[in-house]
């Protein structure tokens, strides 16, 4: 059962807020658009930067009884529209009295994506609409902006920027800028999991041809599906994939771990202990090729793909073999593993992802071998343990936001393609309480998978915070650093995350954090590599193309 539009529920939004809290009648003129901040830098003493600019003024201390974002704040400018502009040593921030939603009200700016540096001098409102402030710091000047963008123009943006510095033998991933912040420095290279961040970008195009029928979008699926076929075929296992692989002319692999292999006769090397990311990538995006692009030509080609890697795994018990003869470190999903300690921890999600497996490949085959192996895991309690996930009840199990992107993208083609009522409803039940736990974090896919497969629905609230997660993602992706933990309008968690670092209780907006992909921790207070690599923007296409075809 492939899921459509038709299928789903009618759903009633309200109109959508605006990025910031703008007049009355500028909101209506910008009727279904958002205000895409932007940040241009200057040089001191550079003659485009107004005069005004360069007038010193202390500011009059903030005496508001909201403290702001953080202390020493002082008032230097106000809109037409009574919002205030404030600066210190610390950064600026923006303060809209009239806004109600916590990421309008308070809005931060610090960091090398917004300012020069963060000891703030002047700020100067420049006599234009939509908002556009010039804040001088000591060293530079920098011109914030919130003009009109519609979500299209800013998946057009996104999808200029992949074509520009993102794309190397049809994998897309984020690239490396040789000097920092300086995107004519942006160089492509290797990443662990070509495969998975491939195969998410395989469908954000698919779903982009569905709802616009650009062929432009066609072919870069297509190209996509391409590079994921050629990961089974470039090793010399039939049913074995890559994780990933570079040409000798290339730059050195980003980490050089010893298991690198040559293919004979070329000047190639191929990258081997895939994980279940990998997995988990290639049956998503062969699923949502074949449903929704692929000719009969096609489908023919990935049966037999989907077939080589199922019967590969079926025919080692469940385990991913490597070159070696031994299982990949992350590559198993037999019953031995699950009685390990981690494959106790393990077990829930690895359940899931093994059942999306057979069910895919029964789906894309019609082969009703992998019915029957499907119906027989069913019956070894796999698609109970499935129910696990996330419901350990114990602060030893850590939350582990790859996991969480693992889950959702193996949940969404096995509840696709189940239509055994008992079945539906016990993974719907579990989609049901995932969701639940994800839902403070905003995630415009999560939220559009979960409302797609029919685990609820996509509420006027839970809608617009999924807007406003696409409308506050900065056009600027460089991951700069970005720092939160010292602001005192946030509160942190008593304990920090799976890697030792603190946490918020809840989440800011993408534009006050350091950029990440779905499998980042959107609670993170402080992040980011100092402007040395920019992110790949599949983590943004892909819930907007897929929330337009739905029509979410």
């Amino acid at each position: 059962m492939t899921l459509h539009p038709s299928r789903l529920a009618p759903v009633v939004l309200g109109l959508a807020s605006l990025l910031i809290a703008p007049s009355a009648a500028l909101a209506q003129s910008l009727d279904g658009y958002v205000l895409q901040k932007t940040a241009q830098h200057y040089a001191p003493g550079d003659p485009d930067v107004p005069f005004a600019a360069w007038v010193d003024a202390a500011g009059e201390p903030w005496g508001h009884a909201e403290r702001g974002p953080v202390d020493s704040l002082r008032v230097f400018a106000r809109t037409p529209d009574g919002v205030v502009w404030l600066g210190g040593p610390h950064g600026a921030a923006r303060f809209d009295a009239s806004a109600t939603e916590r990421w309008d009200r308070w809005q931060y700016f610090a960091g090398r994506r917004w300012l020069a540096d963060d000891r703030v001098r002047q700020i100067v409102v420049q006599p234009h609409a939509p908002e556009t402030v010039w804040i001088r710091t000591d060293a530079g000047v920098s011109r914030i902006a919130f003009r009109p963008m519609a979500l299209e123009a800013m998946a057009d943006s996104f999808d200029a920027v992949i074509e520009a510095r993102h794309v190397r033998h049809g994998f897309v991933t984020r690239s490396k800028l040789l000097r920092a912040g300086d995107l004519a420095s942006s160089v492509t290279s290797d990443d662990d999991n070509d495969g998975l961040w491939t195969a998410m970008y395989l469908a954000a195009q698919t779903y982009r041809y569905r709802v616009t029928g650009s062929s432009v979008a066609r072919d870069r699926a297509e190209r996509a599906l391409r590079s994921l076929m050629r990961l089974e075929t470039i090793d010399p296992i039939p049913g074995y994939y890559a994780r990933t692989y570079r040409t000798l002319d290339e730059p050195a692999p980003h980490q050089d771990n010893g298991q690198w292999h040559r293919v004979p006769g070329e000047r190639i090397e191929w990258k081997s202990d895939t994980s279940s990311d990998e997995s988990v990538g290639h049956y998503y995006g062969y699923a949502i090729y074949f449903d929704l692009v692929a000719g009969e030509s096609e489908k023919e080609e990935i049966r037999a793909y989907v077939r080589r890697l199922t019967d590969y795994l079926l025919d080692n018990d469940l385990n991913l073999i490597d070159v070696d003869g031994l299982p990949t470190r992350w590559g198993q999903w037999g019953e031995d593993y699950f009685a390990t300690p981690e494959g106790d921890y393990e077990r829930a999600l690895r359940s899931l992802e093994l059942l999306s497996f057979l069910k895919t490949t029964y789906h894309i085959t019609g082969d009703p071998r992998y019915q029957e192996a499907y119906e027989e895991y069913v019956r070894r309690g796999y698609a109970h343990f499935a129910l696990e996930y996330r419901r350990w009840g114990s602060q030893e199990w850590e939350i582990n936001y790859s996991d969480d992107e693992l889950y959702f993208l193996s949940i969404f083609p096995l509840l696709s393609y189940e239509t055994d009522p008992v079945l539906r409803a016990r993974y719907l039940e579990s989609l049901r309480f995932t969701w639940a736990q994800v839902m403070p974090e905003r995630n415009a896919l999560w939220n559009y998978m979960a409302a797609a497969l029919g685990a609820g629905p996509l509420t006027p609230r839970i809608a617009e915070e999924s807007r406003m997660r696409l409308a506050r993602t900065p056009l600027d992706l460089i991951e700069w650093r970005m720092t939160n933990s010292h602001r005192i309008d946030v509160r942190p968690n008593r304990s920090p995350d799976r890697h030792s670092q603190q946490e918020l209780i809840y989440v800011l907006a993408p534009d006050e954090r350091h950029v990440m992909k779905h499998n980042g921790n959107p609670y993170a207070a402080d992040g980011g590599n100092g402007g040395t690599t920019e992110e790949a923007p599949t983590f943004w296409l892909l819930p907007y193309w897929m929330g337009r075809y739905y029509g979410l």
